[in-house]
């Protein structure tokens, strides 16, 4: 049986970054749960000449694969940091590249950064309705993290790292449930041969 393929994604513009380290850390928590084939990608793979790709045959091949893994994968885990409000221009053109009807059912843990307090609700805000049109299945623990929450670049505040650990049992428990929905298809589909 092959293992489910988890794609993370962060549109961080730098590295090292606390938002890579926020969708790390969903994808370390899955793993302890789940086996899963990971694969994590942050804007910085692309490249610089994403933004000036106006189609997906514009894109250099490194964003290419991204959209290619993005599509293909079983499970997303996807994050920005937060810029006036939403997430960042680049990481929602990037999405505008992915085909509409490729994230279909797939289980997405959304995690998101900011300066403070006060950007918390564009997990539900901005996030949500973008994954809504993808017909994608938004786990509804997202998680939040602000500059406080993190020392020395690593997670550090009690509540956001309960709040990484329910996401990622959603996302495990979504993908468990998957398998064993396949398994089951492939049991009745040869009972009646």
């Amino acid at each position: 049986m092959t293992r489910p393929r988890i794609v993370g994604f962060s549109a961080n513009l730098q590295r090292p970054s606390k938002t890579r380290s926020l969708v790390e850390a969903v994808a370390a928590q899955t793993e302890t749960q789940v086996q899963a084939e990971i694969q994590l990608f942050d804007m910085v793979d692309a490249g610089a000449a994403l933004g000036a790709a106006w189609s997906r045959q514009d894109l250099s091949l490194p964003a290419r694969r991204i959209v290619e893994a993005i599509e293909g994968a079983d499970a997303l885990i996807v994050g920005s940091p937060v810029y006036k409000g939403a997430y960042t221009g680049l990481f929602k053109h990037l999405f505008d590249l992915v085909d509409p009807t490729a994230l279909a059912g797939k289980p997405v843990a959304i995690v998101a950064t900011g300066g403070g307090a006060r950007h918390a609700l564009v997990v539900e805000h901005a996030f949500r309705p973008l994954f809504g049109f993808f017909g994608a299945l938004a786990l509804p623990t997202a998680v939040y993290a602000s500059d406080a929450d993190f020392t020395d670049g690593a997670l550090t505040e009690p509540g956001v790292r309960a709040r990484v650990a329910d996401a990622a049992g959603q996302l495990a428990g979504q993908l468990i449930h998957a398998s064993a929905a396949r398994q089951t298809a492939r049991a009745v589909a040869g009972a009646a041969r």
